[in-house]
């Protein structure tokens, strides 16, 4: 269940997941909104529970909305299995994901880097109300905490929408043009970001860290607008889900949480560096 049907993460996350479903012989449905929408998301956890489906992969996108569907698929016998984002307080068998805190943090200390230890920043986030959303926002600002030189200046949310991300970087760059920094904490944040950035002409004065590697990110790397993006696995996400899936309805013993690998790919780097999904 993904967080955007469409989105090309989650098209990442799927192929993994298929692919694990084609090595262990299990039938993957891929589903979810259009767009970023919590209400629509839950209403199709409902829908798989009420068909009895084997089991459930899905984001944890509300600890506190989506632990009591989590909780009544597991009552009925269907497993879940939360990727990306975690809802621990439930009863989910196991998470599979980014360690979303960890990786702000590595965004932060890869700003401070950037900057040198001096700049304003606004921050683009996907939503005020998802928690990997609200890790990555709080593991920066604790990376960034002890560095009175860095001052983060606004907070805007995008709806996780390319279009909206652009719009919400505007009114911070038009609120304050002393920003010369931003961090996007989704891939289509980073993506509206550098979207006004190129349109306005400061592609030499704003340093940009955003998330993910798509192919669109790293044409804007190679074009010097995005400096430093946070890589995550999200093929492997998607095949560790279904593996762990296929090991738990077996009867093995699965590990409660497996954190995928999480790094900084850097403009410079980027030839060299690993981007696989």
């Amino acid at each position: 269940m993904s967080e955007e049907l469409n989105n090309e993460y989650w098209r990442l996350v799927e192929k993994g997941a298929k692919a694990a479903g084609r090595r262990y012989h299990v039938s993957i449905e891929y589903n979810g909104p259009l767009q970023s929408n919590l209400s629509e998301h839950m209403k199709l956890i409902d829908m798989a529970i009420s068909s009895k489906v084997d089991g459930i992969i899905t984001q944890g996108l509300s600890e506190e909305k989506f632990t009591p569907l989590i909780n009544k698929a597991m009552k009925k016998g269907i497993p879940v299995i939360t990727v990306d984002t975690d809802a621990a307080k439930s009863k989910r068998v196991s998470y599979v994901g980014t360690d979303n805190y960890r990786s702000g943090y590595l965004a932060g200390k890869a700003l401070i880097a950037g900057t040198k230890g001096k700049a304003v920043v606004g921050i683009i986030t996907g939503s005020f109300e998802a928690s990997h959303q609200k890790l990555r926002v709080e593991g920066f600002k604790d990376a960034i905490k002890n560095k009175p030189g860095i001052k983060v200046v606004d907070i805007k949310a995008s709806n996780i929408t390319k279009v909206q991300a652009a719009e919400k970087a505007n009114e911070i760059l038009s609120e304050h043009p002393d920003v010369n920094a931003f961090y996007g904490t989704s891939a289509l944040d980073g993506l509206g970001i550098a979207q006004v950035i190129k349109r306005q002409g400061h592609e030499k004065k704003i340093y940009i860290i955003s998330f993910d590697t798509l192919p669109e990110t790293l044409q804007l790397m190679k074009q010097g607008i995005i400096q430093a993006t946070v890589v995550q696995k999200p093929y492997k996400i998607g095949y560790e889900s279904v593996k762990l899936m296929h090991e738990f309805k077996k009867g093995r013993h699965i590990p409660s949480t497996i954190h995928t690998d999480t790094g900084i790919l850097y403009q410079k780097d980027i030839a060299k560096g690993d981007v696989s999904p």
